[in-house]
């Protein structure tokens, strides 16, 4: 049996990397394709996942709408003409690439995806007509989709911060920084992707102010994949990408527009207020903070009311936090596991 993996995002890593371990420990044939994306690359070169892994060729340069619809033509032809060599008996991933290029040669393949497809309507419109099944949450709104789709009761954070996967280390947290004062994290991303169009979510301006009231409570760290201006980067964690779950683990706060560090700082009991357009329009992170109460949203119209945010959170009973995050827990499960025993179940069934 052969499973290709497609890595499309840094997020992709962590979510498929326990899988893959667990694969070939039983002596499966494994291989990952991955996209020229972030600080992709550098997540696999420090792994140990490098000698299985092929980056896709595409132009990196993306100046104008042409570019970015050749980019996608060229990463399709370029998993294409891998998928063609290789055979693999089934190709995994969360971009429609795989399915267009899998459905091409014939080859099984299975989309995993936890947002909702309204928000991804573009992409889902042109990829998920040729995929073959879709894995999303049970919250998930799946649309005219629905038929093709197997839920499931957890996150794609828990594949790779459940408990059975990850045990936060202070000594790694050391190595770069004091432990002797508390800490909150900052995440800016770049919502450059096709659904991020006109979204909004923190600039240097909105960062600095929230900041200085940070600072009443501890240090403040920043990690960002879009530039950030001079007076930020004397905040900025420079450290290995494999590290920044520890760090998260044990901050006080998260705060930053990025959706994935949410669900990530939630999943690991760190409070969280995220700042961007996409509020209250996805269901896994709706649920994370309605039901689950382990952290808040706020629409960027609506951010100054962070600061009565911030002080609610640091003064708040950790005790309670820790109690809510076990519950969450308690009602979700390993989905790294689960995963596992799809590919097994579809290696029985081929058989």
């Amino acid at each position: 049996m052969k499973v290709l993996f497609h890595l499309a995002h840094p997020a992709h890593f962590h979510l498929f990397k326990n899988v893959i371990k667990d694969l070939k420990y039983l002596n499966e044939n494994v291989f990952i394709t991955f996209n020229d994306k972030d600080i992709l690359e550098d997540l696999i070169q420090k792994s140990e996942l490098k000698d299985i892994s092929i980056k896709l060729k595409a132009r990196k340069t993306l100046l104008t709408k042409k570019d970015l619809v050749l980019q996608f033509y060229e990463k399709i032809y370029s998993l294409y003409k891998i998928l063609k060599k290789e055979k693999p008996d089934l190709v995994m991933g969360t971009s429609i690439i795989i399915s267009i290029a899998g459905r091409i040669l014939g080859i099984p393949n299975t989309i995993v995806n936890e947002d909702d497809f309204d928000i991804i309507k573009y992409t889902a419109n042109i990829g998920y007509h040729f995929a073959d099944k879709i894995i999303c949450p049970e919250v998930c709104r799946t649309g005219k989709w629905e038929y093709k789709c197997i839920k499931h009761n957890s996150y794609h954070e828990l594949s790779y911060l459940h408990p059975n996967h990850f045990t936060p280390d202070i000594r790694v947290v050391e190595k770069y920084i004091s432990i002797d004062r508390p800490f909150s994290i900052m995440r800016f991303a770049k919502l450059s992707a096709h659904h991020d169009v006109g979204i909004k979510g923190i600039n240097d301006n909105y960062a600095i102010k929230v900041i200085k009231k940070l600072e009443n409570y501890g240090d403040v760290y920043i990690t960002s994949e879009r530039d950030i201006g001079p007076e930020l980067n004397d905040y900025r964690l420079e450290i290995n990408p494999l590290d920044i779950h520890h760090f998260l683990a044990f901050s006080k706060l998260y705060i930053g527009d990025s959706q994935t560090m949410a669900a990530e700082a939630a999943v690991l009991g760190t409070p969280f207020i995220r700042v961007n357009d996409f509020v209250n329009r996805i269901s896994y992170l709706d649920e994370l903070e309605n039901k689950y109460n382990l952290g808040y949203g706020l629409l960027p119209n609506n951010a100054e009311s962070i600061y009565e945010l911030i002080d609610r959170i640091l003064n708040s009973d950790y005790y309670e936090l820790a109690r809510k995050k076990q519950k969450m827990l308690d009602e979700k499960i390993d989905f790294s596991n689960y995963l596992t025993n799809y590919i097994k179940n579809f290696v029985r069934i081929k058989n």
